[in-house]
């Protein structure tokens, strides 16, 4: 198990942080820019394994994209699952509320055109999307699952697209998203 030091976030030599500010506070908090923004851990080099996080986004419809980046090789070629907190608790969009891409090439728009609601479901249990929410992420290369306050069943289950099987982890917002991020744990298998 590896819990890296949030505290050294501004250390260049650890982290890597692209498109984004880091507010300070008592969790890592990325402020809201146009485009994506991602905060690498470079001394990490996931492969197969699991990582759990705690994250909080809000409930503002499109300024809510928040998640964790991995097989990350740099701030444009990278695999994310994030969520749309906007969407936990919306009838009508709910089945947008985790989402699997893999920058450059399966943006969550070409996903969403070319594979309806193949990378993208309900998250069950439905957090509030004000509040914070646990998150873990299983990668078997190709197979994710994810999973959200502890559920034992995944939430999104899916097959990487890339062929990338291993690179940098990290913290991820969408365009124009804040986030606030705590507790990362990597177990590597």
């Amino acid at each position: 198990v590896f819990s890296p030091d949030l505290s050294k976030v501004n250390d260049s030599n650890v982290w890597t942080l692209y498109n984004r500010d880091i507010i300070p506070g008592d969790a890592i908090h990325l402020n809201s820019k146009p485009g994506d923004g991602i905060l690498f851990l470079k001394e990490s080099n996931f492969k197969n394994g699991i990582s759990e996080l705690v994250i909080k986004g809000k409930d503002e419809r499109g300024r809510s994209f928040v998640g964790i980046a991995f097989h990350g090789l740099n701030d444009s070629i990278y695999d994310v699952i994030y969520f749309r907190a906007f969407n936990f608790k919306s009838s009508d969009r709910n089945s947008h509320s985790v989402q699997y891409i893999s920058h450059p090439q399966y943006t969550w728009h070409f996903l969403r055109k070319e594979h309806p609601e193949m990378y993208e479901n309900i998250v069950n249990p439905v957090p509030d999307p004000n509040d914070w929410f646990h998150v873990t992420v299983k990668v078997d290369y190709p197979h994710v699952n994810v999973f959200v306050n502890n559920s034992e069943k995944p939430s999104l289950s899916i097959d990487q697209l890339s062929a990338r099987k291993e690179g940098w982890i990290g913290f991820w917002v969408g365009n124009n998203s804040e986030g606030y991020f705590r507790n990362l744990k990597v177990i590597s298998e």
